[in-house]
């Protein structure tokens, strides 16, 4: 009896390890976006953690995980360059665009979506960019998000998905870039108090399209006899 009760005991602990185990593994649906979820039952992180899951292992995923690390990066180190405030801000403001789109087109995780974003702002802000797709045929970098919408479809990704970063891309092009040119006003510089987060600073220039709100990068320190 006794030796019956110690495996009783044995496979009751062993169980409740399992299930501990369970517990502490994050599952997508802890994380994707509802909308219900997030307002009904104040499950606020599901407004962040949905941009971080991009499917399991795959050819999708390894597609989509390379153009994130390798155009963030050509952005941040290209036109983004010593203005880390921008930068923070463009991702701020197309997931803030990417949310308040997602309940209408039925989109769970929009990782994909802010990766076509940047893929599409680095494309127009580099338009004279020859590039080549497994060196089938060769396009300028504008055409990249189409290409790559055309790809990842045909790998099985939802179109719409990635067709929603471009859109949203295509909107922060035109309020950034486009927008002020035509008119002098830039609707989307960057607020001061995300420049103060970051240690930058904004000032007005004055140009042939007239004023412009800049933003200065933080001073650089001394180290002995270099810059930091």
């Amino acid at each position: 009896m006794v030796k019956e009760y110690a495996r009783d005991v044995r496979s009751r602990s062993m169980t409740d390890a399992d299930d501990g185990a369970r517990e502490q593994v994050i599952s997508p649906l802890n994380v994707y976006f509802n909308s219900k979820l997030i307002f009904q039952e104040y499950e606020l992180w599901r407004l962040v953690t949905n941009f971080f899951f991009f499917g399991s292992l795959g050819v999708d995923f390894v597609f989509h995980m390379f153009f994130l690390s390798r155009y963030c990066r050509m952005l941040e180190e290209g036109s983004f360059q010593g203005r880390s405030c921008d930068f923070f801000y463009m991702l701020l403001f197309g997931g803030t665009l990417l949310t308040a789109f997602a309940p209408f087109v039925n989109v769970q995780f929009l990782g994909t979506s802010l990766t076509f974003m940047m893929v599409y702002v680095w494309g127009r802000r580099n338009a004279a960019t020859q590039m080549s797709f497994l060196g089938l045929f060769n396009f300028t970098a504008p055409y990249l998000p189409w290409v790559l919408l055309i790809f990842s479809t045909l790998i099985g990704s939802q179109p719409v998905t990635d067709a929603l970063g471009m859109i949203v891309g295509h909107a922060y092009y035109f309020l950034k870039d486009v927008y002020p040119d035509m008119t002098g006003r830039e609707p989307l510089a960057t607020p001061a108090l995300v420049c103060a987060m970051f240690g930058a600073r904004r000032r007005t220039v004055v140009d042939a399209a007239g004023a412009r709100e800049r933003v200065e990068p933080p001073p650089r320190r001394r180290v002995g006899d270099r810059e930091e």
